[in-house]
């Protein structure tokens, strides 16, 4: 974007110099180690999908070749956030948020207890599943991607697809079947190294900055504040130095990219903490990674800005932000 890698040497005192110089340093070593998501079988990211539902999502999430675990897992996201109990406005109902209509006609009995309940995520997460790999019957003699056409397919309806032989021209079709596969990779494990971020270097500048700044709960750094941050906001912020919006809360932030693990970490990626590892919707932290195992982060009440260790018995995990993985998140879920 618009600063590089090596605008981290820009920053004075020896404990800032120290911080760059190991930030260009892992750059240089990881540019040639990182080849980007492999290929292979589709497993869910750690904690990406809340414990309850994660044996149900990676089950039903192999149902047909058209799908997979960390796309079924995307759909549910940005349908309700894995909340049960979502209601739209329009009627929408449950973690899969099925509307009347759709639940009566497609809603199964998924757990076999005799009933099909679109709040039971035990019936709505197989019904979503099910009802995916049935727009994909339809569309299967469509043109192209049989993924991308049963997306397209559940957004804008299957006659649509066959009409157009394909994703039609629809905008609001379009970008959702993109959201979705870019939310895919967010929820997927990587199976080898992910690329390194572009933006990363630029935006540990920007945190630099604000060292010893003092911690405000709800900061977003604007000047009625005093220019100060909370953890989420102080990230978010150093992401729009760069070009890239994300999401206001932590928990939002851990799906804005696919997922290194502790030993891929590379400078600028967020990393997460939580008391619950189980679950990324109960984040209650987030600071950027400028290597050696520490991170700049907004702490808490009564605290600066600083660097501080990740590992830590709270240690979640960590995110890689892409342009498009932030566009894809939803504004509210």
């Amino acid at each position: 974007m618009r600063k590089t890698w090596v605008v981290v040497t820009a920053v004075a005192g020896v404990g800032l110099a120290f911080m760059s110089a190991l930030v260009v340093g892992v750059y240089m070593v990881a540019g040639n180690l990182a080849n980007g998501v492999g290929g292979g079988s589709v497993g869910l990211a750690k904690g990406a999908v809340p414990a309850a539902y994660q044996t149900l999502v990676q089950k039903w999430g192999n149902l047909c070749s058209a799908i997979n675990p960390a796309l079924l897992a995307a759909q549910l996201y940005q349908e309700s956030g894995f909340n049960p109990n979502a209601k739209s406005p329009a009627a929408a109902e449950g973690i899969a948020q099925f509307i009347p209509g759709t639940w009566a006609t497609h809603g199964i009995d998924g757990n076999g207890d005799g009933k099909r309940d679109v709040w039971d995520p035990n019936d709505a997460i197989p019904s979503a599943a099910s009802y995916d790999c049935k727009l994909a019957s339809y569309v299967k003699n469509a043109p192209g991607n049989v993924t991308e056409n049963m997306l397209a397919a559940y957004n804008a309806g299957a006659y649509a697809v066959i009409k157009y032989g394909g994703v039609p021209p629809y905008k609001e079709t379009q970008n959702y079947v993109k959201t979705i596969t870019t939310l895919e990779k967010s929820f997927a494990r990587p199976v080898s190294r992910v690329d390194p971020s572009q933006q990363a270097a630029a935006a540990i500048y920007y945190a630099q900055k604000k060292l010893g700044t003092p911690y405000l709960w709800g900061g977003n750094g604007t000047a009625d504040q005093g220019g100060r941050f909370d953890c989420s906001g102080l990230t978010k912020a150093a992401f729009e130095s760069v070009g890239v919006t994300l999401p206001r809360v932590a928990n939002d932030q851990y799906n804005a990219g696919p997922h290194p693990a502790r030993a891929e970490l590379l400078p600028g990626d967020l990393v997460f903490f939580s008391d619950d590892l189980t679950n990324s919707r109960a984040i209650r932290h987030v600071g950027i990674y400028v290597g050696g195992g520490y991170m700049i982060d907004a702490p808490r009440t009564g605290a600066v800005i600083r660097f501080d260790p990740i590992d830590t018995p709270d240690y979640f995990g960590a995110t890689r932000v892409t342009e498009d993985g932030a566009k894809a998140l939803p504004t509210t879920v």
